[in-house]
């Protein structure tokens, strides 16, 4: 319990008398931390903290890593720069000694204390003035990015490498050799015709650099830790909205989870420029901020994640083999076991059917609408193909750039397919143009997109000038790689659940060896199973495969019981 007396070794309450001491001491909360414990992290709501015992260290996250910024001493005060301002915290606080103790108190109550008297109001703003300009400093000095990327516009590796590393939430600079060869570092190769990637000022990434070499080179894990007699509780294929998830909420429940992300965690949701529909989130939340805090999450929880490594194979370990489970093959050759599998690996963009399209990939035509395109279209003519809430934040999010947004659909409009706020907001905006029962015919250039040519029903064919068309005309499943076995639909969506009952005979079949009902999200391979777009008849939104990541891990729960009570 904080007491009057422990509040007068700070100077802060030291201005106020005893009975003004001993009103702010009922309402503190006495923190008592250990060695390495975390008092706030970085985004968590702000206490006005007075550090009474022990040390405390702040931490501001620098390219995803803690950097050490300040040590505060007995007596020191610390929260009130986000209170003032009304924000989150933006930096971490940890205990480094046994034994600290914090005295903690709500915001209203640092208010209260400014109001109370004028010493202590003067001193409070005296200390936030000179942490402010601190903070002014330490950003002159601070980099802005860890990578230089040099390349082409229409260079399809280094554009894949942008991509990555913007998915990633990783600061770089790109500088295109052809319209800024001045800004070509003079350490580069004069005779260097390909993209060529520096990390952190000083490592330049072996030839030819690839998504993967870059990713070692900032320090991301691309390896498993499993040792070969070790077995996870539950590896989690694929990083989309699903995917983390799962992870998030199996290791929040303390099983051993590995996350395999073949890009970037988020998926396809990680590209949205913005969500407005997601539950808690009045004014929208990026793709990516979504993404970044839901890794964040899973990382807290010790969830191990690996990127840029592809899973080729899954396959049943004999059940006479007292391990069992799953062995899960990455591309490279490494494998590792599990006890259970989630497969959350979304879906691919679907292609377009239309003359030279295939030619001017990564050339001006683009699948998706990653952030990283919007410097390339600047002041240019972009056309998006499809009619969903992904062309619709794509329509949204390119209209801030280009000089014109016409959005290509083959039905009659919008309304039967995209969120009715994309719609107004979509009408609300100048440069954005909707053409109804529009077809794209053919694309043309010599080595990048200059020309579409469309046609609206019942009209003639028209071409016009086009510096970008991104396509974004649905998805397919991509799950030729998954074991025979594993029951799918006609159109490769893997079934799951009741709908075995329905689709495949369910648990009578003969591809269902247990005497049990499968669980509600577990295919016909049992402990397999599937969450998020690639499941059959799943819905599409960002909360679905949410919800869905986390029920699998209460039926993976139940699974590992049952198996274990088998063994």
């Amino acid at each position: 319990m904080i007491t009057a007396d422990d509040l007068k070794k700070a100077p802060v309450f030291a201005c106020l008398n005893d009975t003004q001491r001993e009103y702010f001491a009922s309402r503190a909360a006495d923190r008592r931390l250990r060695n390495g414990d975390w008092l706030i992290r970085e985004g968590d709501q702000p206490y006005f903290c007075v550090l009474l015992e022990g040390r405390l260290k702040l931490y501001k996250k620098v390219f995803g890593n803690d950097q050490e910024m300040h040590e505060y001493k007995i007596g020191d005060f610390m929260g009130e720069v986000p209170i003032l301002l009304g924000a989150t915290t933006f930096a971490s606080v940890r205990a480094h000694e046994d034994f600290t103790r914090v005295a903690c108190f709500e915001q209203i109550h640092l208010r209260e204390l400014i109001q109370t008297s004028s010493d202590c109001s003067a001193l409070i703003m005296r200390v936030m003035t000179n942490r402010l300009a601190s903070v002014q400093q330490r950003t002159v000095e601070t980099p802005t990015s860890r990578v230089l990327v040099v390349g082409s516009q229409y260079d399809l590796d280094c554009r894949e490498i942008r991509n990555f590393l913007s998915m990633n939430r990783i600061p770089y600079e790109w500088v295109d050799r052809e319209r800024d060869p001045d800004r070509v570092p003079k350490c580069m190769p004069a005779d260097l015709t390909g993209p060529a990637v520096v990390v952190d000022r000083a490592f330049c990434v072996g030839q030819p650099p690839t998504v993967r070499k870059v990713a070692d080179a900032l320090g991301l894990r691309t390896t498993p830790k499993q040792k070969e007699h070790e077995v996870y509780d539950v590896v989690v294929v694929g990083g989309g909205p699903a995917g983390l998830a799962a992870a998030v909420y199996g290791a929040s429940e303390g099983l051993c989870v590995l996350m395999i992300e073949r890009n970037a965690a988020g998926g396809q949701a990680g590209t949205s420029s913005r969500i407005e529909n997601y539950l808690g989130f009045p004014n929208g939340i990026s793709g990516d901020d979504l993404s970044e805090r839901a890794v964040q999450q899973a990382i807290r929880f010790n969830a191990e994640i690996v990127l840029a490594r592809e899973v080729k194979n899954i396959f049943p370990i004999p059940m006479d083999d007292t391990r069992g489970g799953y062995c899960v093959e990455l591309d490279g050759g490494d494998r590792v076991r599990s006890k259970a599998v989630i497969l959350a690996t979304g879906v691919d963009w679907r292609r377009l059917q239309a003359e030279g399209v295939d030619r001017l990939i990564g050339r001006g035509v683009l699948y998706g609408a990653a952030k990283t395109e919007a410097s390339t279209v600047i002041g240019k003519d972009v056309f998006i193909v499809g009619g969903g809430n992904s062309a619709g934040q794509a329509a949204m999010f390119f209209s801030n750039y280009a000089n014109s947004v016409t959005v290509l659909v083959r039905g009659a409009g919008l309304s039967l397919s995209m969120s009715q706020y994309l719609i107004e907001q979509m009408a609300s905006k100048c440069n954005i143009k909707v053409e109804p029962y529009s077809h794209v015919i053919s694309v043309g250039g010599e080595d990048h997109l200059e020309t579409i040519c469309t046609q609206r029903d019942g009209e003639p064919m028209k071409t016009r000038k086009a510096d970008a068309l991104f396509v974004l005309i649905g998805a397919d499943a991509a799950t030729n790689w998954l074991p025979e076995n594993l029951q799918r639909d006609e159109r490769g969506y893997v079934c799951t659940g009741r709908d075995l009952v329905y689709l495949a005979g369910g648990p009578d079949s003969p591809e269902w060896k247990n005497r049990r009902q499968p669980f509600l999200l577990e295919t016909n391979l049992p402990g397999f199973f599937c969450v998020g777009d690639v499941r059959h008849d799943s819905i599409k939104r960002v909360s679905s495969g949410v919800g869905e990541g986390s029920m699998a891990i209460a039926f993976v729960h139940q699974y590992l019981a049952l198996r274990d009570k088998a063994q």
